[in-house]
């Protein structure tokens, strides 16, 4: 549970730049190609400085573009690679694991506990902090503020226009404007594709679904108002929690009473053992037909770029007839 809690994110952001472009007679001796380069460049430069609205509602102001970033968070993270900023990264929090990359980045901590002295050390020019964080961190950030470094707070995310949003705020904050609108493009793009497949599901053949993200203390799941409904409801299944709000906690009989048609799971390799294990389970649908899948919990709950990927992973288990 704690990764889900950890990891919903996001903001709005509006670029508007202009380029003014002198006419007249003057000859130039560049190429085509090379001029639109160069004007390229001015509009990349023109980005700053540039004032946003970051996830707590305060307005942080970037001069330059950054050359050092620090990310606090694996979603935060993911979103600066795709945008191509890897190199610039200097450092990450102990949960990332994605890119490959990362492992050769220092690590500055985690939610509970930063490494504050650490992440001065690296000099950052920008850290990409995240609204989940604000009770645990808030303390830390002031002191990263103090000692003239830059914090952007990603807001929480809740579906994939939140996503689309934080991509933005991202490129925005880091001169990757044209990127980001890229990634957010190929993400619809991918999305619509799903989302068609799905509409060949008829009413009447929607399978119930309970989604396990956790046994600790309860058996909790996912409701409306997150990432893994709002997935649920793009490929046509019903999500048997989808009348509660956010993470609730179930009890194993609650659970039984639900009589799921497939159970999916992102909290342990072994869950699926687990669940087909469990003696009070045995005739519930999902039980007794074997459909209860493990699904990788960094593709469901990380607000970046590779949700898609996590409702295409949901899609081809929940639907295998539809979503070959």
């Amino acid at each position: 549970m704690k990764q889900l809690k950890h990891y919903l994110l996001l903001v709005v952001f509006l670029l508007t730049f202009g380029l003014i472009v002198g006419c007249g007679n003057e000859t130039t001796t560049e190429k085509p190609n090379e001029q639109n380069a160069t004007q390229e460049t001015k509009t990349e430069e023109a980005a700053f400085p540039v004032t946003l609205t970051d996830g707590l509602g305060e307005k942080v102001t970037i001069e330059s573009e950054p050359k050092k970033i620090v990310s606090l968070i694996p979603s935060n993270t993911e979103i600066a690679y795709e945008l191509g900023l890897g190199e610039k990264i200097v450092g990450v929090s102990n949960f990332d694991n994605y890119p490959e990359d990362v492992k050769n980045k220092e690590k500055i901590g985690d939610l509970m506990n930063l490494n504050i002295e650490k992440i001065i050390s690296l000099q950052p020019d920008l850290v990409l902090a995240h609204a989940s964080g604000e009770n645990q961190q808030k303390d830390g950030w002031q002191q990263l503020k103090d000692a003239g470094i830059t914090v952007l707070v990603i807001p929480n995310a809740k579906n994939f226009e939140d996503v689309y949003t934080s991509i933005e705020l991202v490129g925005k904050a880091t001169g990757t404007t044209k990127k980001a609108n890229e990634v957010i493009e190929n993400m619809k793009t991918k999305l619509n594709e799903i989302q068609e497949k799905a509409k060949a599901i008829k009413e009447e053949d929607k399978v119930t679904v309970w989604v396990e993200v956790s046994t600790d203390g309860g058996l909790w799941t996912t409701g409306k108002g997150t990432f893994m409904n709002n997935m649920l409801e793009i490929i046509s299944a019903k999500n048997v929690a989808g009348d509660q709000e956010g993470w609730v906690s179930f009890s194993e009989e609650q659970v039984i009473s639900l009589n799921p048609d497939v159970i999916v799971t992102t909290y342990a390799p072994n869950a699926v053992e687990q669940v087909m294990a469990r003696p009070a389970w045995k005739d519930v649908p999902a039980v007794k037909n074997k459909r209860v899948y493990d699904i990788h919990s960094d593709l469901v709950d990380r607000p970046g770029p590779r949700l898609v990927e996590g409702v295409e992973e949901l899609a081809k288990v929940i639907y295998p007839e539809v979503f070959k």
